[in-house]
């Protein structure tokens, strides 16, 4: 039987610091909270918090060939992350990302292009993609993904068995006919009600999601920040509350939500309890820097689940 969860897209370092309100005057010293580092991105991002909740992990991604790229290889190794399909990138930077997160979990950032961008459907990620259980297709956006060499990959591992999820890298104008290509082989589709709306034109996010679904997709779950999820499956609509947190730092939830929904399902979970468990999941990455937060084990993470409390419906 397939075990495990294969990764594609954008990896990237994040470099988080908190709380910056206001950048200073001049080149004085201010003293903050924290600074943290992290592998970030749709594709790495999501690898490190499923393989915090104890699922096994293989990344197919691109660094460069510099020490932030050796920095980012080191943490996801030492995650215990498979890099067989990650490559280095001669002559090139790492995608690298700098975060100014202030008091209330906004997270202003400036991004150096680099590498990141670069996952493309080597040998190595088809081998990962058509082995693994579940498949997280983190791409749409990549320029070596875009335009049917992503879509052929994501086929492949579909008739292999593997469980599609797919999230974007950016809601490009190219975006929606991208999507339409990958429709047909995708089980549940993960993207951000800003990202939703924008390729959709629909501010209702349940018709965002029926516009989806008409495209072949099977389920699709809308992340909404504080406003919690909704959830559109065979069967099911609904909106799933957030949790009552103080954020800490936003910058990784919607690739938490992602990780924590494929690891419930990979532990059996029906669909919209899995739907539960991202939420909590994201609500404990939200709570600290950088990509894991406050994340502990799936274990902890169910027992937050017991723990925190629930938003009331608006």
């Amino acid at each position: 039987m397939k075990t495990g969860l294969a990764c594609i897209g954008l990896t990237t370092l994040d470099v988080v610091a908190r709380a910056i309100d206001a950048l200073p005057q001049g080149e004085g010293t201010t003293l903050i909270e924290g600074i943290a580092c992290a592998p970030a991105g749709t594709a790495a991002g999501a690898a490190m918090v499923a393989a915090k909740l104890g699922v096994s992990v293989k990344l197919a991604s691109a660094v460069g060939d510099d020490l932030i790229g050796r920095f980012i290889r080191l943490a996801l190794d030492e995650a215990g992350i498979d890099l067989s399909a990650l490559e280095t990138l001669p002559g090139l930077p790492s995608s690298t990302t700098v975060l100014a997160v202030d008091s209330a979990g906004r997270r202003p950032n400036f991004h150096a292009l680099g590498a990141g961008m670069l996952a493309w459907p080597s040998p190595a990620a088809l081998q990962a993609a058509t082995s693994a259980r579940f498949f997280h297709y983190a791409g749409i956006g990549g320029p070596r993904l875009d335009g049917g060499a992503g879509a052929d990959l994501v086929r492949a591992a579909r008739e292999a068995g593997a469980v599609v999820t797919c999230d974007l890298i950016s809601p490009q104008a190219s975006a929606m006919d991208e999507l339409k290509r990958l429709a047909p082989y995708i089980d549940y589709f993960l993207p951000s009600a800003a990202e939703a709306k924008a390729l959709t034109g629909q501010d209702d996010l349940f018709a965002a999601a029926d516009l989806f679904r008409g495209l072949g997709i099977g389920g699709c779950l809308i992340k909404n920040g504080g406003d919690g999820s909704v959830v559109v499956l065979e069967g099911v609509r609904t909106i799933l509350p957030a949790y009552v947190i103080k954020p800490v730092d936003t910058t990784s939830c919607g690739d938490s939500y992602c990780a924590g929904f494929i690891a419930a399902l990979d532990r059996g979970w029906p669909p919209l309890e899995a739907a539960r468990f991202a939420t909590a999941t994201a609500a404990l990455v939200a709570q600290g820097l950088a990509t894991l937060g406050k994340l502990e084990s799936f274990e902890a993470t169910q027992a937050a689940m017991r723990q925190m409390t629930l938003k009331e419906a608006a």
